[in-house]
């Protein structure tokens, strides 16, 4: 089972493609970090990546040996994950109803996709999935707020998407927050700085990835694209675009003394 997509979260499988050539993928010490909070190598471990979209934070888990399951909701996003990763299962589902069996998880992650999920849910689901002691892990790249150009391109996003600035950068900062109910999980957290150079049409492409845009329509998306690489070629003159990330890492350990939940179906056909 899965939940209804709001149409934001629908918007990504029609651009599934252009999402897979042009987001940005995360760096090594990301998934340090990820090994370091919950205390265990990827290396061998079971892991269910949940809102694998097109595979990106997938590939680098099972770069690290770990022993990957992926869980997607859209069409064109499995499609899409199928012609990279083809030897990965991808399962159909969200986070909300985890096609998954209990306890056979020892670790969890969402790659900015729990702010899709609706917590009430999605909490005890990660729960009943992972074993005890398994990890729930929770990661977002979000742009620097240290750099002074992303600053003001961020404004301009803001007021072409009719937001004022301030609320522009609040909504950046709280998207995904974990919020009271998932506070009690005990969170750890960890930030994690890395930049990317890219040519001009590879960022403007990315910007074009996110919902705010694939639901606005391709007119208006065009026309904003359009006099934004006006603005950057003033700053990045040669149009290669360094673009600054801090990766934002939540990790949570299921206690080994809770009490296996439920009973388990395995994988949904």
């Amino acid at each position: 089972m899965t939940s209804a997509p709001s149409p934001r979260a629908h918007s990504f499988n029609a651009a599934a493609a252009q999402y897979a050539a042009n987001r940005p993928s995360y760096p090594p010490a990301l998934l340090d970090s990820v090994e370091r909070l919950t205390g265990r190598r990827l290396a061998g471990a079971r892991v269910v990546d949940v809102g694998a979209g097109t595979g990106i934070a997938t590939a680098l888990l099972v770069e690290r040996g770990a022993d990957v399951v992926a869980v997607e909701p859209g069409d064109g996003m499995a499609e899409q994950f199928r012609r990279t990763l083809a030897h990965v299962p991808v399962v159909r589902g969200d986070g909300n109803a985890l096609p998954l069996a209990d306890g056979i998880a020892d670790l969890i992650t969402y790659a900015q996709a729990w702010h899709w999920t609706d917590q009430e849910r999605s909490v005890p689901e990660a729960l009943r999935v992972l074993r005890p002691g398994g990890a729930l892990a929770l990661w977002w790249n979000t742009t620097d707020p240290d750099m002074p150009w992303l600053t003001e391109q961020s404004a301009r996003i803001a007021r072409h998407l009719g937001m004022d600035d301030g609320a522009g950068r609040t909504a950046e900062r709280t998207r995904h927050s974990v919020g009271a109910l998932t506070t009690a999980l005990d969170f750890r957290r960890d930030q994690v700085r890395w930049s990317r150079r890219v040519p001009l049409d590879t960022h403007l492409a990315n910007i074009g990835t996110h919902s705010a845009f694939l639901v606005m329509g391709a007119e208006r998306t065009a026309a904003f694209l359009a006099e934004e690489r006006a603005e950057l070629l003033e700053v990045f003159p040669d149009a290669v675009v360094e673009e600054s990330y801090v990766v934002d890492l939540l990790v949570a350990i299921r206690p080994s003394s809770d009490a296996a939940p439920g009973t388990g179906t395995g994988f949904a056909s």
